[in-house]
């Protein structure tokens, strides 16, 4: 077998414009066997599924996005009463836009991912050094303060840039700010082994727990230091107190139901931390393929304030474990999104966090089979 591509791999390859099939995303290196043809390892990603369709809308989504961009670099949540600028939903546009294989100053929206970049680190050094978030707008979600998301999506979009930047002064202010945000996720984390929407809090939720593992796992992908030796480890030991008998994941440790959205993140947390097999990662699975797009579900089953973050979810999720997960779940949602953009006009539309996030979500999972985002590699 050959051996996985690493982040120097990627960098060299996308600097000369063959970025396409080193993705390793949540720590499965998506490489056929040294005897495959490549038509082989394009199906083995799902490549072959981004049809003329599938691709035009991806194309007008990345312009709306660039459009929409504000003139500080951030992106906007416009939703819900809200206005003003969020670090979580620029962080996930601008992992969008370089899942369509830009990078800060290179490709067409290079300058659009710069300058996201460049709003991000900007917070980093704000009035609490290494939190990534906007208090002044309070980073509602569903009408709740939550920023401790906006910090997980934010490190992890940075730990993505780190080392693409042009020129190493650029480079090290990116990695100076993502000292400092992974330091803050680790001084975050609460004594049951999770985080919460605020910085220790008395109790943890595998939602936003999910989110910081992430960060920590593409930090140390990224080269840098996770200074508390057992932190992953506590991450992983409360997702998974939060499984349950039915095999899916509640919202607490030990209590609550099992829902769609949150077990398709436990899974992914879980493949942060390293952790490829076991029940709870089997089992989630197993509860995850009973919501494949394509048939009716009840606001219980896929709530439709969390629809976005479940598709997210579930497409790396499904992604990351291969093999018949992908082939089934990405043609289903890929369908299902298209669906929603021939309504959009170019856009995917969201009411509770507008049109940015769910442009930004959609674009990132029907991108995963371009294979340019360094996310999480094994």
């Amino acid at each position: 077998m050959p051996r996985s591509f690493t982040r120097r791999d990627f960098l060299r390859a996308g600097a000369t414009g063959a970025g396409a099939g080193v993705l390793a995303f949540a720590g499965h290196a998506q490489q056929p066997p040294a005897e495959s043809p490549a038509p082989a390892a394009r199906a083995r990603t799902g490549a072959e599924f981004i049809t003329q369709d599938t691709q035009d809308a991806i194309d007008r989504g990345l312009d709306f996005l660039a459009r929409a961009q504000q003139s500080d670099g951030s992106f906007p949540l416009d939703r819900l009463g809200g206005s003003g600028a969020t670090v979580g939903i620029t962080a996930l546009a601008g992992l969008a836009l370089m899942a369509g294989g830009n990078q800060p100053g290179r490709g067409k929206y290079g300058k659009a991912v710069a300058r996201a970049v460049d709003y991000v680190v900007g917070v980093a050094n704000g009035p609490t050094p290494g939190f990534l978030t906007t208090p002044e707008t309070q980073e509602r979600l569903l009408n709740t303060p939550a920023p401790m998301y906006s910090h997980g999506f934010g490190t992890l979009f940075l730990c993505e840039v780190c080392g693409m930047l042009p020129g190493a002064a650029r480079d090290a202010k990116v990695r100076a700010a993502l000292e400092q945000a992974v330091a803050f996720t680790v001084r975050a984390q609460n004594q049951e082994g999770g985080w919460r929407y605020e910085p220790n809090p008395q109790f943890a939720d595998v939602s936003v727990t999910t989110a910081q593992m992430m960060a920590l796992r593409a930090a140390k992908n990224a080269g840098l230091f996770v200074s508390k030796k057992n932190v992953i480890d506590k991450g992983a030991a409360y997702i998974k107190a939060c499984h349950g008998r039915d095999g899916g994941f509640s919202y607490w440790k030990g209590q609550g139901f099992s829902a769609f959205p949150r077990t398709a993140a436990a899974v992914v947390g879980l493949y942060s931390a390293g952790v490829y097999d076991g029940p709870e990662v089997t089992q989630g699975l197993r509860y995850v393929m009973q919501f494949t797009p394509g048939r009716q579900f009840g606001a219980r089953e896929i709530q439709p304030q969390h629809y976005w973050y479940g598709q997210y979810y579930a497409a790396l999720a499904t992604w990351t474990a291969g093999d018949d997960y992908w082939t089934q779940w990405f043609p289903a949602i890929r369908d299902e999104l298209l669906a929603k953009a021939r309504a959009g006009a170019g856009a995917w539309t969201d009411p509770y966090h507008g049109s940015a996030y769910a442009t930004a979500m959609a674009l990132i999972i029907l991108q995963l089979p371009n294979n340019y985002l360094p996310i999480l590699q094994k």
